[in-house]
């Protein structure tokens, strides 16, 4: 991240962790509007996992993930560059808001547990914070009334790759396979976009990590996966590529 809009910052009362909130919030907010045509072009797929920083002083940044284990700070979803392109440009930006919104609460209760906020204390800034339109009311154009993303309502299989270690959504099972599937992978999202499976789309999993993904999210087709023996996602990947 960058030091500059990085600066140290530990709010330590109510007000000071909602003036800090709402800092990251507006950064991200411009982000994900005024600035979007600069967000879009930072996150370019072919980079590494990226993510969305909001600091208190209303600026953000795309950048890697930090490398100390744990983080000074709570992290924001990881690699959000990685589904731009496979998705419609409201549906990401939208995807994005709503994994910021949930970075926000984080980052604000992470301070109010080290600096010991008691019950009240906790109500109080969860309801200043509640005050607020979400990042994805905002970027829906919803600020006035809760909104749902909805997931389309499809039935999930899934297979072992032909001769191969990894597995791969299939499309066409038969109405009894369907039914048991569904019970059995009823909560399957994908890890990069985190959309429901669609029988029409090719999926594959993550040996390291278990989690499935659209193959147009990771850029691995059917064809590509027949000569994948062992198939490590992104994220997993570049973290065995950190020494």
């Amino acid at each position: 991240m960058d030091a500059a809009g990085a600066a140290a910052y530990n709010p330590r009362t109510v007000e000071e962790v909602f003036r800090d909130y709402k800092g990251r919030r507006n950064g991200m907010i411009k982000a994900l509007t005024t600035d979007v045509g600069d967000f879009f072009r930072q996150c370019d797929p072919e980079k590494e996992n990226l993510c969305l920083y909001g600091f208190p002083s209303e600026q953000w940044e795309v950048n890697l993930p930090a490398e100390e284990v744990p983080p000074e700070l709570p992290e924001p979803a990881l690699g959000i560059n990685f589904a731009r392109d496979g998705m419609q440009e409201n549906d990401w930006l939208s995807l994005v808001a709503v994994h910021s919104d949930a970075w926000l609460l984080s980052v604000a209760f992470y301070f109010g547990a080290r600096f010991g906020f008691d019950k009240s204390d906790r109500k109080r800034l969860f309801n200043m914070i509640n005050d607020l339109p979400t990042i994805f009311e905002v970027v829906s154009g919803n600020s006035k009334k809760q909104t749902k993303m909805t997931n389309h309502s499809l039935h999930k299989s899934k297979s072992n790759t032909k001769g191969q270690g990894s597995e791969s959504f299939q499309g066409k099972v038969n109405e009894e396979e369907e039914e048991d599937e569904e019970d059995e992978h009823g909560d399957a999202l994908c890890g990069a976009c985190g959309e429901n499976y669609a029988s029409d789309e090719f999926w594959i999993c993550c040996d390291l990590c278990e989690r499935w993904f659209h193959g147009k999210c990771v850029k691995i087709t059917p064809a590509k996966a027949e000569h994948i023996k062992h198939y490590k996602c992104p994220s997993c990947s570049n973290k065995r590529a950190r020494p």
